[in-house]
């Protein structure tokens, strides 16, 4: 299960960067963010009242969706949106798998989980990948260009959805399911950016063309309500430092799209980078008893961590 849900958040959110590229135009992003999680939102709790899931929460719980809402579902959003008007759809992708190296900081810093060393490894080599990928860019970084610009507002980007993945895991560790609290969460994300679209928005609040709303429900159904409830299931299952390394590997789909959408040119170091990335999500992944089998029992041996919070069972959700 595990492995079905690490392959659906790979492809969904491998796609929607370019997605994210048809929001761009006359509606601020503010407003095609408030659209597009207050859809998602009401089909979530939609979804739960059908079910008969409970929807009733205390005001402290209340506080937690906001603080998660402001964090994974508007704030950094903002940043991506933005970023994408200066750079590629991949390359913003590639910027937010450093997630990876966030996640696992965080996860020592607020959940005290051991750090193992196959993560170390894997976790570089990876990271090893996207900076062979992404040299030239840091080689001419500054904020005046906006190539800068849009470096620096995919890290804060990064930053501020690690920290909502810290608010998602202690949620869910509490027992708060997965689509009660993705939903309240993006209800409360939305209600954040509406004030935001209507002082900042310079054009038309809505652009009924196919590519903007045929975008939009994308965005909303796919890669809202299935990826982000596929990624916060998985992330309450195995914990934030391994579901996180979906991140190194879906901008390998977003780098295929831009190839064809976008025009992105392949070269050496790109391919290099890419392998580089599959080698990495590929020593993360390994069972740690086969790895020091193929290697000859050079690779060393994890401890015990620590136990990891789980999310919900499929009956409580």
């Amino acid at each position: 299960m595990n492995a079905v849900l690490y392959m659906v958040t790979v492809l969904i959110w491998g796609s929607t960067w370019l997605a994210i590229k048809g929001q761009l135009g006359e509606v601020h992003p503010t407003a095609s963010i408030a659209y597009r999680f207050a859809l998602a939102a009401v089909i979530l709790l939609a979804w739960a009242r059908l079910r008969g899931l409970p929807l009733r929460y205390p005001l402290r719980v209340h506080g937690q969706f906001v603080l998660m809402g402001g964090l994974m579902f508007s704030t950094n959003f903002v940043c991506f949106y933005f970023a994408e008007q200066h750079l590629t759809t991949g390359l913003v992708s590639i910027i937010f798998a450093m997630s990876l190296v966030v996640n696992m900081a965080f996860a020592r810093l607020f959940f005290k989980r051991a750090i193992t060393a196959k993560m170390l490894i894997g976790g570089g080599i990876g990271l090893l990948g996207i900076a062979t990928v992404f040299w030239p860019e840091f080689q001419n970084f500054g904020l005046t260009s906006g190539t800068g610009q849009g470096i620096a507002l995919s890290a804060l980007g990064t930053l501020v959805f690690c920290l909502g993945n810290v608010v998602s895991g202690k949620t869910q560790a509490a027992g708060i399911p997965v689509v009660q609290g993705t939903g309240y969460a993006m209800a409360y994300g939305a209600l954040l950016m509406a004030p935001f679209a209507g002082f900042l928005g310079d054009g038309g609040l809505f652009d009924p063309a196919l590519q903007y709303t045929g975008s939009l429900l994308y965005l909303a159904v796919f890669g809202s309500v299935i990826g982000f409830g596929a990624y916060l299931t998985l992330l309450g299952r195995i914990g934030g430092e391994r579901a996180a390394y979906a991140m190194v590997l879906f901008p390998i789909v977003a780098l295929l799209l831009s190839t064809v959408f976008e025009e992105f040119h392949w070269t050496v170091r790109d391919l290099t980078g890419v392998v580089l990335i599959l080698v990495g999500n590929a020593v993360m992944l390994t069972n740690p008893a086969l790895l020091r089998r193929l290697t000859g029992n050079r690779f060393p041996a994890e401890q015990a961590a620590q136990p990891e919070p789980t999310a919900p069972s499929a009956a409580d959700r």
